[in-house]
């Protein structure tokens, strides 16, 4: 692909804004028919295996019978290419059998998913396993025989638990595990909040809206309900078919750390012990007196909130960190590229206001420090991201028009905040 850097034009999202907005109506959908049908009697395993399936319907429902996504170059499979293997259809079910193994083994090694915050996701494992395991026979058949390039991380994680070792790619294999380790690690913690959070509105009481409190703190929760309900969606909903597959992961160390750090258990120890920037006098006690300024500063602050929430949403079945699933030019990326970075980092600056004076003055300063420390986190997060989709020429040339054209096109003259440059891109390890 040949960049113009002076006149680049933006890339089409790999997510038609038209499969996003089915993505968020089918959910709203979803959560309309809990409340006034109770189909499940509130039961939350089953309401958000609900949720997510209709979600999921609504999104290829558009994805394939409109965008016709499974006809892209980019999924690897070619309708006139017809190579069945039923050996390698099951060194590739080894490989996923393998996978999971090397999933399942951590979920058993580590403490951390033996405690209640991941029962709901332990009983949807449940679920899901016979299911899917019937499933994955004919579509790794059916799939394996369109590839033309069909060794892929399955494939090399057949070899390696069939031990045919010599024949192994190594960077292949080793980014399939990464893949894995990304889908093992978030899809516990993000169905796990869901449930949380779909537990609470199911219960939740409207009558109770007619103060801007309490549609603050039910438009704010609600929104990160939806977030992590999308991306629970992209965590599951990973297929060659739909292109939704991961083409890769992130490679560096650095970029693991990063965006680690930024969740649970490991945000819970670098908040409390070394960024703890909150006051505990949040911006609510500090407007309490001052109504008027007290709905201007709320209503900034789910603006804020919406414009992160519609980052997600615009990924469709396509959300994951840590990995490359086709670059996004559409919805808030359509302005800046880290659109969900900067809104989310803007608005704790409002809900926190640690700027406020509590007492002594280097105390205030000192929480100004965290916070900007936790942006600093975010920014590296962005730059290390940036870095491994620069891989993908369509990346760099969606970061060239958003310098040309995005809201913050003046920060391209600050050296840190420039586009990286350009690097070739790398195919191996792409995962079904």
């Amino acid at each position: 692909m040949t960049l113009n850097r002076r006149h680049p034009e933006r890339p089409r999202s790999a997510t038609h804004p038209a499969v996003a907005a089915a993505g968020a109506i089918g959910f709203l959908c979803a959560i309309l028919a809990l409340r006034l049908l109770r189909p499940f009697n509130d039961g939350v395993l089953y309401s958000a295996v609900f949720v997510i399936a209709l979600t999921t319907t609504a999104i290829f429902v558009v994805d394939l019978g409109w965008q016709k996504v499974h006809r892209r170059a980019s999924t690897g499979l070619d309708p006139a290419h017809n190579d069945p293997s039923w050996p390698r259809t099951f060194l590739k079910l080894a490989g996923l059998l393998g996978s999971i193994a090397f999933i399942g083994l951590g979920y058993w090694l580590f403490p951390e998913y033996h405690g209640d915050l991941y029962g709901n996701y332990r009983d949807f494992l449940g679920l899901l396993i016979a299911p899917w395991l019937v499933l994955a026979l004919p579509y790794i058949y059916w799939v394996d025989r369109r590839m033309r390039a069909p060794c892929d991380g399955y494939w090399q994680m057949g070899m390696l638990v069939t031990m045919r070792w010599q024949a192994i790619d190594r960077g292949a294999l080793i980014q399939h595990l990464l893949g894995w380790t990304i889908k093992g690690y978030f899809l516990a913690l993000m169905f796990s909040y869901m449930c949380n959070d779909l537990k609470w509105l199911l219960l939740f009481d409207f009558g109770s809206l007619y103060r801007f409190g309490n549609t603050y703190e039910f438009a704010y929760r609600f929104v990160f309900f939806l977030d992590v309900g999308i991306a629970t969606l992209g965590y599951l909903m990973s297929f060659r078919f739909t292109d939704t597959h991961l083409r890769s992961a992130e490679p560096t160390m650095l970029g693991w750390i990063v965006t680690l750090a930024c969740y649970e258990p490991f945000w819970s120890l670098l908040s409390r012990h070394y960024l703890p920037y909150d006051t505990g006098h949040p911006w609510g006690a500090w407007l309490a007196s001052r109504p008027s300024l007290y709905i201007v500063w709320g209503s900034t602050i789910l603006a804020l909130s919406a414009i992160y929430v519609w980052a997600t949403v615009s990924f469709g079945a396509r959300f994951s960190n840590l990995t490359h699933r086709g670059i996004i030019t559409s919805g808030p990326y359509r302005w800046t590229r880290h659109p969900a970075y900067l809104a989310k980092n803007l608005s704790w600056w409002m809900i926190s206001v640690p700027f406020m004076p509590r007492g002594d003055a280097w105390d205030t300063v000192a929480r100004c420090a965290m916070l900007l420390g936790v942006n600093f986190l975010y920014f590296m997060r962005a730059k290390t991201e940036e870095r491994h989709l620069s891989r993908d020429p369509v990346y760099v040339q969606y970061a060239l028009w958003i310098e040309a054209h995005g809201v913050l096109r003046f920060a391209k003259r600050l050296p840190l905040l420039r586009h990286l440059t350009y690097k070739a891109p790398q195919a191996r390890g792409a995962t079904a």
